[in-house]
């Protein structure tokens, strides 16, 4: 028997109170042709076991890292994670705890979140950062939004070699609204610095990078920083992987002003896409202007330390065109994997993670280079855990062919310009049999 949670005489009196006599009047707004004109045909009812085994079966068909020898990247890397962490966030007062509108009764979310902010300003060496945004295309687009507002400019000069996600978010955000975009061209999968330095001017709000690039480039960083800061009001913003700053020059080294980036790769699992979280870090004098929330530490009245929200009231949130941001919530429980993430890895681990990216990256690089047919796009570019190879035959067919073989290749860069270019991304979790085997398999499906 279905369940109907209203009455014929509650739906007459909610139409009465709306102002229509009947549910066909109500709906008359809508064209004829968009009305189901018809009962829906929906498969039989099925029993929870039935339903179950359903669900088991349509879930064996995915290809998931667990099956594959997997080289995906492209924004989203597949990071050992430990078995901690997620026992950690799954404990039911992290797992269900709301947003912490009351701070007396909230003081463990408020902590874990200040002690987040404090790891992603010692990652990045940055002054402040907020209690992470929903990911690093939102944040990278925020970060464009509160330089404006900074420094009252409009003129936004994007590097070509963003990820493309993070350049559609951003037309997105700021469409309608007075921002002109000038997107610089790559030169050998990096930013062409000449043509950057005639873009920039005094009407420059500010300039976005990517280090690593999309392409998994180094960008060169401190020449970017000496063209952005010889004008006065720019600003640099830099998107960066988290892991690479284990070994690499902090942001703050390189005299960047706000610092973001997509924080997957801090203890979070691929999940298919999503959930993620980004991460947004600036200097001290713009904290007032910071999108999202900021949890700050303080004293009670008995002299204890506690924790509150702080600087940004709830409600400018919600005040439409005088609001800061129309975010006003964060990434919580993946925030707490990566605060959890870090605390366990500590300075040493995180710096063995990412020192192992590079040279298993480097070593497979170099592998690769030795087969006739195959060769490094940019190969006097330096670059992270992230390279792109051209290929004799269509990425694709690679992809095909060692799929059957349970390796995922890396991505087939067609869609980005390229039908015989792939992208691949090499993490720690990868053996060196792992790296071998790609190499026979890849050597076998290219023909060469």
């Amino acid at each position: 028997m279905p369940y109907i949670s209203t009455t014929d005489s509650e739906r007459q009196q909610m139409l009465k109170t709306i102002g229509v006599q009947s549910f066909e009047e109500l709906i008359e707004a809508i064209p004829e042709k968009l009305r189901l004109k018809e009962p829906l045909h929906l498969d039989p009812a099925l029993s929870e076991l039935e339903i179950t085994r359903l669900i088991n079966e349509k879930t064996c068909r995915n290809v998931c890292v667990q099956s594959a020898n997997s080289f995906l990247g492209a924004g989203l890397y597949d990071h050992f994670i430990p078995a901690a962490v997620e026992a950690i966030i799954s404990r039911p007062e992290f797992l269900t705890a709301y947003t912490p509108y009351q701070a007396e009764v909230s003081q463990g979310t408020l902590q874990y979140i200040y002690e987040y902010q404090t790891m992603i300003c010692e990652l990045t060496g940055m002054e402040i950062a907020n209690a992470s945004m929903y990911d690093g295309a939102t944040a990278t687009a925020e970060a464009i939004l509160m330089a404006i507002r900074k420094n009252r400019l409009s003129k936004t000069v994007l590097a070509g070699t963003l990820h493309p996600e993070f350049l559609k978010v951003i037309r997105c955000y700021t469409e309608g609204i007075g921002v002109e975009l000038v997107i610089i061209p790559a030169k050998d999968g990096v930013t062409d610095l000449t043509v950057l330095r005639d873009a920039v001017d005094d009407k420059t709000a500010c300039v976005v990078i990517q280090t690593p690039n999309f392409y998994g480039n180094l960008e060169e960083v401190f020449a970017i920083d000496e063209i952005v800061h010889k004008h006065e009001k720019c600003l640099l913003v830099a998107a960066v992987d988290p892991i690479s700053l284990a070994i690499f020059n902090a942001p703050s080294e390189y005299n960047a002003d706000i610092v973001v980036g997509e924080g997957q790769a801090l203890g979070n699992a691929l999940n298919m896409g999503g959930p993620l979280f980004g991460f947004f870090a600036s200097r001290l004098d713009m904290a007032r202007s910071m999108p999202g929330r900021i949890v700050g530490a303080t004293l009670d009245v008995e002299g204890k330390k506690a924790y509150a929200l702080t600087l940004q009231a709830r409600e400018q949130h919600i005040r439409r065109e005088k609001a800061t941001s129309n975010i006003c919530s964060n990434e919580a429980l993946c925030a707490l994997a990566a605060t959890v993430y870090m605390s366990l890895m500590g300075k040493a681990g995180l710096q063995e993670v990412a020192t192992q990216c590079f040279h298993k990256a480097h070593y497979l690089a170099n592998e690769i280079s030795k087969l006739s047919g195959l060769s490094m796009a940019y190969p006097d570019v330096p670059f992270f855990k992230e390279f792109v190879i051209n290929t004799s035959i269509p990425a694709s067919k690679i992809i095909e062919k060692l799929l059957c073989k349970g390796i995922y290749p890396g991505l087939d860069m067609t869609a980005y310009g390229n039908s015989k270019q792939l992208m691949i991304a090499v993490t720690e979790k990868k053996s060196v049999k792992d790296l071998d085997d790609f190499v026979c398999a890849l050597k076998e499906a290219a023909n060469v």
